[in-house]
């Protein structure tokens, strides 16, 4: 694959709230079906949890000119945030990997704090 294929500048936002142990399971099914519905390509994803409002947004990049695929995002938390040294940065990075490799044929991932400095890993995966 080129990176030409990867580019995109098409966006979709969802928002909702985390489950009780801090996950996306609101979003993660709205965001796949919406997926499968229009018939695009996802490239990339976003995501933000806004403390205030304890609310997240998740923003999906896309293509719609070439082939569609489904996908799915699973959501993982990898640890709390303390000090972020190198040994801390270094642990959380094992901690994606690991997580990573829960998923099959993963596309991207993005992370998230929420408001007990929890952090998880979300990882957009090939359906």
């Amino acid at each position: 694959m080129t990176i030409e294929a990867q580019v995109h500048d098409n966006f979709k936002l969802f928002t909702g709230k985390l489950d009780e142990a801090g996950h996306i399971s609101e979003v993660a099914p709205e965001v796949a079906k919406w997926v499968a519905a229009k018939k695009v390509a996802p490239k990339s994803i976003g995501i933000e949890f806004i403390e205030s409002t304890k609310q997240l947004i998740l923003s999906v990049g896309y293509r719609d000119d070439e082939p569609a695929y489904n996908i799915k995002l699973t959501s993982q938390k990898i640890g709390r945030i303390q000090a972020l040294d190198a040994d801390e940065l270094a642990r959380l990075e094992r901690a994606m990997k690991a997580a990573a490799g829960n998923s099959q044929d993963v596309i991207c991932h993005e992370l998230y704090v929420t408001d007990t400095s929890d952090l998880y890993i979300v990882t957009m995966s090939h359906a």
